[in-house]
């Protein structure tokens, strides 16, 4: 044994260790950002097979990987092929640039997998494993090593064997794959404590009520209640789906941009506690379940009793089934003269359907319903928390003004109605800052039939010192990304929110966790991208060309945002009244 190189000893150490076996069940879908921002959802991949390559920063396997895995890329991306790189380590995007570009991993994407959630759902332990998956059927076909020319502590001169080019020949080929697992080489991967043991009691139930108990109790929009352990559990899988694609909670914000008051998203911890949780088997711990305590009712005001409340005139009857376009019913405003709002609160009578409702100000002979005129005064969707506008702010509304509510409804498998309302708080005295909603537009884009990837932009210029307060990206079904980026007059630049995966679903906005003072001057440019192809799931027709227009299945294109000039302005003329 002494005589034997130390390389080969590792090396015949390796192959006496067991060989793992591809998992034939389906895997549950996953979506991943990497580090440019571009969101990768598994079930949304194009081609017949994903090949993910685990990686870390550093990993001397890794990089000296690299080549093998562009060449890969590039002889079969031709053929349906796409190659991923994941990392799995806590480190940041700076790192991660680093290192792809000394390394030149470009144009392979790395992709972040901050909480470990999908390294454990593969059950990787070590880096520079491949693994291939058919978008046939979401099985496995390839797990293992690229080929057997490195391994820990030792190389060969070259490969002998290509272990997932000869795999991924045998699928394109329609054979059964001749060595579908081999030993992976590469680092070992450092779990964080976060997966070990938890408590359903201590840890799990406080965060379902916190984060998702919202929309899913007794009468609010979610399709069932978390009211029970048992109801958790029987779940689990689901549960485990949405956490990881993240599509719940219904936050969309890219983590690595900006603060946001009401960010409902779980954290990397809450993440990886309730993910361990569910992959230990949901177990419940001694003791009265906290989620069969009923939690207090909630008033009909949280806010206090508002000092107007607007009323739908009739109530708006809700099909069973079906996908319902927007409704729009305007009524008169109660107030014949000036008037300052402090805050406005939407209370929806039917939480079941209500899927967000939108309160506009609009005045008589009002041609652009869309102008300066037109004030948005606020929107509410599941999950949204009762405020007050910010401090010192108030919404100005003047003489003549009609209210229009805009209304979402989701069906529920029966006949529903809804005469949701509106509470209105005024303003005790004049506001020291003008609160006003506005918007970068563009109504001149155009989305051709099929078009997978179209991108647009749009501009708002502040021509004063201003606060932004918060920022509110719209689309319609085809919206695919949108991001805010501020341009400032003294050439910084600065990205104020990015959404990687818009959802038309969800009409969110983000309030900064500090409000941002902008210089006049900067430059606030929207950018994003529209969906058109058969591979989005909400495109109501990829066979059409798609410009501006009203309607769901046509498209619009505003970075909306909550403003205000710091300027006092001039109040005189303005007077409080009912």
């Amino acid at each position: 044994m002494r005589a034997l190189p130390l390389a080969y000893f590792f090396l015949l150490l390796s192959l006496s260790l067991p060989v793992r076996s591809v998992p034939p069940e389906e895997l549950p879908d996953f979506a991943l950002l990497d580090t440019q921002g571009h969101r990768h959802e598994i079930r949304r991949a194009d081609g017949q097979a994903v090949v993910i390559i685990f990686s870390t920063v550093g990993c001397p396997i890794i990089r000296q990987s690299i080549a093998k895995i562009k060449a890969l890329q590039k002889k079969f991306e031709s053929k349906g092929i796409a190659f991923w790189l994941v990392d799995p380590s806590p480190d940041d995007r700076a790192a991660l640039e680093k290192e792809i570009q000394e390394f030149h991993i470009d144009p392979v994407p790395v992709l972040l997998d901050e909480t470990q959630a999908v390294a454990r759902l593969l059950g990787v332990t070590r880096t520079a494993e491949a693994i291939a998956i058919s978008t046939h059927d979401w099985r496995i076909f390839y797990r293992g090593a690229l080929d057997d020319q490195l391994s820990e502590g030792a190389q060969k001169p070259a490969a002998t064997e290509t272990f997932l080019e000869n795999a991924l020949n045998d699928f394109l080929a329609g054979k059964p794959i001749t060595k579908a697992s081999t030993t992976a080489h590469g680092c070992l991967i450092t779990f964080d404590s976060a997966w070990g043991n938890h408590s359903y009691r201590k840890e799990v139930a406080p965060l379902i009520q916190s984060k998702c108990a919202t929309c899913h109790s007794p009468g609010n929009i979610g399709p069932f209640a978390f009211s029970s352990h048992q109801k958790i559990k029987t779940r689990a899988d689901m549960i485990r789906e949405v956490v990881l694609t993240q599509r719940m909670p219904p936050w969309s914000a890219d983590p690595h941009y900006g603060k946001f008051s009401n960010d409902c998203s779980l954290s990397k911890p809450e993440t990886q506690t309730l993910l361990a949780w569910l992959d230990a088997g949901a177990v419940r711990d001694d003791g009265a379940d906290p989620l069969s305590e009923l939690p207090p009712p909630t008033p009909d005001w949280p806010l206090g009793p508002p000092d107007l409340v607007v009323r739908l005139p009739q109530p708006q009857e809700i099909p069973p089934t079906g996908v319902l376009d927007y409704r729009y019913v305007t009524v008169d405003s109660p107030f014949t003269n000036q008037t300052w709002v402090a805050g406005v609160m939407v209370r929806p009578q039917n939480r079941r359907v209500v899927h967000h409702v939108i309160l506009r100000v609009q005045y008589p002979g009002q041609k652009n319903p869309m102008g300066r005129e037109d004030a948005f005064l606020v929107g509410w969707a599941p999950g949204s928390a009762p405020a007050l506008f910010p401090k010192e702010t108030a919404k100005w509304i003047g003489p003549g003004a009609k209210f229009q509510f805009e209304l979402h409804y989701n069906t529920s498998g029966k006949p529903e109605t809804d005469q949701s309302e509106i509470g209105l708080y005024l303003a005790k005295s004049p506001p020291r800052y003008v609160l006003e909603t506005r918007g970068a537009f563009n109504k001149g884009f155009e989305v051709s039939p099929g078009q997978a990837r179209s991108d647009t932009v749009a501009i708002y210029g502040f021509k004063k010192e201003s606060i932004l307060f918060s920022l509110a990206p719209h689309m319609h079904l085809r919206g695919s990304w949108f991001r805010y980026e501020a341009l400032y007059p003294n050439g910084g630049r600065e990205v104020l929110l990015s959404v990687p995966n818009y959802d038309f679903n969800w009409q969110t906005t983000y309030q900064f966790e500090h409000p941002k003072k902008v210089p006049a001057g900067t430059w606030i440019l929207c950018t994003g991208g529209f969906d058109n192809s058969t591979r989005n799931p909400h495109n109501p027709g990829p066979e059409n060309r798609v410009r501006w227009g009203d309607q769901s299945f046509d498209e619009m294109f505003i970075g909306f945002m909550n403003v205000a000039d710091t300027i006092k302005p001039d109040f005189t003329a303005h007077t409080r009244t009912r």
